[in-house]
């Protein structure tokens, strides 16, 4: 576990302790967008339809908005605290090259989002910019989320399966995500047909094998539930949703550490420390599984920070 204890006080909770956290590592690191960084350099977010505001006091983490009941249930959880990542770095910095990026990006720790949230949002992602990513998933949560207020501002939370079952297409082109409406949409109606079908064969006898397998095809839950290979290939039934968007979401809302995301940064940072620069991304996915194992999200977040925040470039 990664930190101490936790004492309330009137504005919300601290964290006493708290051992490889940095809000600028954890919120920069490209595994969320709901996220914003404060005048005051503190980090304000929405998850699980909270509102919270971060901020790092020396060796403690102050939570703003937040009860001790919410971080038992939700925060020590979304952070990963119970994790020691200092074995992690510890393991990982074993690697000469690889030891470089884990002392970069030393305050990282990768969230446990929400699968929905993160499934959208990466279809969103693809071929995309982070500025116009955040954007249109502000714009999708302020049409059908839940309205939630914070310091006189106002939040929305991201919405649910059902929220968005009866959204067209032309609705979710209008919050800017481009030609990714469609993948948006057959993604939403396929999840709540499954849902629908779900529930059906909770209480139905009679289905046939195939009803009951289509109801588990694009149930996240049930993806969530198998090993990582298999994660990755029931991922990529969804339009939209390649062999990088599994990775990430897998990553990054379903505790599968064996995924291996590359971007252009994790491409880059594989090809400057490891490998020749005409290396194939499902190559240089390969190679950083074979070599980082069930390591390989965390040392992926090291590679793709590092390289990232240093512009890393391939002669």
């Amino acid at each position: 576990m990664d930190y101490k204890t936790i004492e309330s006080f009137k504005e919300g909770i601290i964290i006493k302790e708290v051992s490889n956290f940095d809000p600028v590592h954890i919120f920069e690191c490209g595994q969320c967008f709901r996220w914003d960084k404060e005048e005051n350099g503190n980090y304000i977010g929405v998850a699980f339809d909270r509102v919270i505001e971060v901020e790092k006091k020396g060796e403690n983490v102050v939570i703003y908005n937040s009860t001790e009941e919410d971080f038992k249930n939700i925060w020590e959880d979304y952070f990963d605290l119970k994790r020691d990542y200092g074995k992690i770095k510890l393991e990982l910095g074993k690697d000469p090259l690889l030891q470089k990026a884990v002392k970069f990006g030393h305050g990282i720790r990768i969230l446990r989002q929400d699968p929905f949230e993160i499934t959208i949002s990466f279809i969103i992602s693809a071929n995309n910019r982070i500025p116009m990513i955040k954007r249109a998933i502000k714009k999708i949560s302020s049409k059908w989320g839940k309205i939630i207020e914070y310091k006189g501002k106002t939040y929305y939370g991201f919405p649910k399966i059902e929220d968005l079952k009866d959204v067209s297409m032309e609705e979710i082109q209008d919050c800017g995500v481009g030609f990714r409406a469609k993948y948006i949409k057959d993604s939403v109606d396929k999840m709540y047909d499954c849902l629908n079908l779900s529930r059906s064969t909770a209480v139905v006898d009679n289905l046939t094998n195939i009803e009951e397998k289509n109801s588990e095809k694009f149930n996240l839950n049930y993806i969530k539930s198998c090993d990582d290979d298999l994660c990755h290939i029931n991922l990529q039934n969804f339009s939209g949703i390649g062999p990088k968007v599994a990775d990430c979401i897998m990553l990054f809302s379903m505790q599968k550490y064996s995924a291996f995301p590359v971007d252009v940064w994790v491409k880059r940072a594989m090809q400057h420390f490891y490998l020749a620069p005409d290396v194939s991304l499902k190559k240089i996915r390969e190679f950083g599984r074979n070599k980082f194992g069930d390591l390989s999200g965390f040392a992926q977040q090291y590679l793709f920070y590092y390289a990232r925040e240093n512009n890393i470039k391939v002669e």
